[in-house]
């Protein structure tokens, strides 16, 4: 029987790469931002030169933006290719590979290179990025084995907590257990089961200390009324708001007319002023009776008297055609101020001040994600896009969150959300220089604003938040990375944890039989400042969240740890072992491993 020309491909791809020595997996990574440099760096490990995966990566020919996409990383596979068909996919070596990830933030697009990379390779494991949950579900059904993930939802929580200056809401059940990020002062010191981080100085943030009783940012068991209570109490008495009627009164009287038509109201009334007040001496009475009179005569035009002296006579004919002037007046400032309020609550440009609230500026895809978060938790929220169809704009219509259309980078649009009297602004565009003139003139509204600043180029990051004081958020990208490397390798991570730009990887890792950690004590698990272990399950045997640190390690075993991402790829080449090399033929050329087999 005819062998099928998918299998004559495969073969023939891996006698390619078994002529060249190199047995180890192999996954595609379809990119071009800097998610899809991140996850090649993860897979990668910290030695690209040592990695157990071979990485072929798919980029267009030109890049898309400024920040890093993964083409200048070495040890890994570039090709080239605007569209990610058959022909770029065979040309990428898809056939025979474990692997795809498609991270392209077009979730159509991504959906539709599935479907070709299916044809290609059935059985390939499949990593997807998408943001709309309902195309979501529907590539779930398509392909039952693909795992679909959002960066932005990863990601959300993280920017949501520094807004409200809290830690991370990380929460996770795991073998029973209910763990969660907390302080070391806010827990009972019997619910620690680990210590994360020493975030004592700003500027020096110390993961996975040795010395765990240093640690001020733990994780911790719930074990009685939910950690979270009262957290969302302290949220909601920040949110109430706080409003001044006169400040309101008068910042409605300024926007309510155009400048021209003000400027000869203003001019007009100090004529009337100053004429009443020329009247009220001439005819010598009081302040009140002069007011009276100059009133009476500037909107009736009555009370003609021909025996007054001929100066009273004048201003009463000036002040008799300065109210003809002052009631149309009057009216055009009435028709433009409803003309303009109807225009600028469209477009989002007047607001009743507010106290209290967090400012989102960008409505892509985290900045959607952190905001309808922040509803949830009860915060009032004003959101700022320089386009009103933004992604989330029906979102925020939905959830009745104003939204202000201007250049975040503008005072005036900052003022219009009320910066100078909110709890925090996070600014979560994809423009690097609307996110800091946003930042900076927003700190300059407020000195003791909270800001959260997503910047992609992370040496920029850390030189800005070293310069400005302002808070930086790790990038949205470096947070969700891991996921998405995990994901693809058919590992499951259990929770992801940001403390400052760092991501710590919540995990549970099997052990292989022939691993160079098997027959080895469990305290050869924990590294210091990379790894840590919370966990030890025997096969068949209940999870030991106290296992003896002597306790011998064995084929089967699982391992629960909380690790850095260059932690946990040292750590799943101790629990994995090495790619057997390919037997040498008599001449010494390494033979196929399907020749073996036949």
């Amino acid at each position: 029987m005819a062998e099928p020309l998918r299998d004559r491909a495969r073969r023939a791809t891996g006698w390619r790469l078994r002529m060249n020595g190199d047995l180890r997996p192999h996954h595609v990574v379809c990119g071009r931002d800097p998610l899809a440099y991140w996850v090649v760096k993860a897979l990668l490990g910290p030695e690209p030169a040592a990695a157990r995966v071979r990485v072929t990566l798919v980029v267009p020919e030109r890049r898309r933006s400024d920040g890093p996409d993964g083409r200048d990383i070495e040890g890994i596979q570039v090709v080239r290719a605007d569209r990610l068909d058959e022909a770029a996919f065979r040309r990428a070596g898809l056939g025979g590979a474990d692997g795809l990830a498609l991270l392209h933030q077009d979730d159509v697009g991504n959906m539709h290179a599935a479907l070709c990379a299916q044809e290609i390779e059935p059985r390939l494991r499949l990593v997807v990025r998408m943001f709309n949950t309902s195309l979501a579900n529907g590539v779930r059904q398509i392909f039952p084995d693909s795992a679909v993930l959002s960066d932005a939802s990863m990601a959300a929580p993280a920017f949501v907590a520094a807004a409200l200056g809290e830690l991370a809401p990380t929460h996770f059940r795991h073998a029973g257990r209910t763990l969660y990020v907390a302080r070391r002062t806010d827990v009972r010191p019997g619910d620690v089961v680990s210590g994360l981080a020493v975030t004592t100085d700003p500027d020096l943030v110390r993961v996975l200390p040795a010395d765990e009783s240093a640690a001020d940012v733990v994780l911790a068991e719930a074990t009685g009324q939910p950690p979270g209570t009262e957290l969302a109490a302290r949220r909601l008495v920040r949110a109430r708001r706080r409003r001044e009627p006169v400040a309101v009164l008068l910042r409605a009287a300024r926007s309510f007319a155009t400048r021209k038509i003000g400027i000869a109201v203003m001019l007009l009334l100090a004529v009337i002023a100053l004429l009443g007040w020329l009247n009220g001496r001439a005819v010598d009475v009081s302040w009140t009776e002069a007011l009276y009179l100059t009133l009476v005569t500037t909107l009736s035009g009555q009370d003609p008297d021909v025996t007054k002296p001929a100066a009273a006579q004048v201003m009463q004919v000036v002040l008799n055609l300065a109210g003809l002037a002052l009631i149309p007046l009057i009216t055009a400032v009435v028709v433009d101020g409803i003309v303009n309020a109807r225009l600028a609550l469209h477009a989002g440009r007047i607001q009743p001040d507010r106290s209290g609230h967090v400012v989102v500026v960008g409505l892509g895809n985290i900045g959607t994600r952190v905001m309808a978060q922040l509803q949830d938790f009860g915060v009032e929220v004003v959101a700022i896009d320089k386009v009103a169809d933004a992604r989330g704009a029906a979102l925020a219509h939905r959830l009745g969150v104003p939204l202000i259309v201007g250049d975040a980078g503008l005072e005036e649009t900052l003022r219009a959300a009320s910066v100078d009297t909110c709890q925090a602004l996070v600014v979560v565009s994809t423009d690097d220089g609307t996110n800091l003139r946003a930042a900076l003139n927003g700190r300059a509204l407020n000195a003791e604003l909270r800001v959260v600043l997503r910047l992609f180029d992370g040496d920029f990051a850390e030189r800005i938040q070293k310069a400005f004081g302002i808070g930086i958020s790790a990038s949205v990208s470096y947070l969700a990375a891991p996921s998405f490397a995990a994901a693809l390798l058919d590992r499951a991570v259990i929770a992801t944890i940001p403390v400052g730009r760092h991501a710590l990887l919540v995990t549970e890792v099997p052990v292989v039989a022939g691993s160079p950690i098997d027959g080895r004590p469990l305290a050869a698990v924990a590294r210091p400042g990379e790894v840590r272990l919370l966990a030890h399950t025997r096969a068949g045997q209940k999870t030991d969240w106290t296992a003896d640190p002597r306790m011998v390690i064995s084929a089967g075993d699982r391992l629960t740890v909380v690790a850095r991402r260059a932690g946990l790829s040292a750590l799943l080449r101790e629990t994995t072992p090495p790619p057997a090399a390919p037997p040498a033929a008599p001449g010494g050329v390494p033979v196929p491993r399907s020749a073996e087999e036949d």
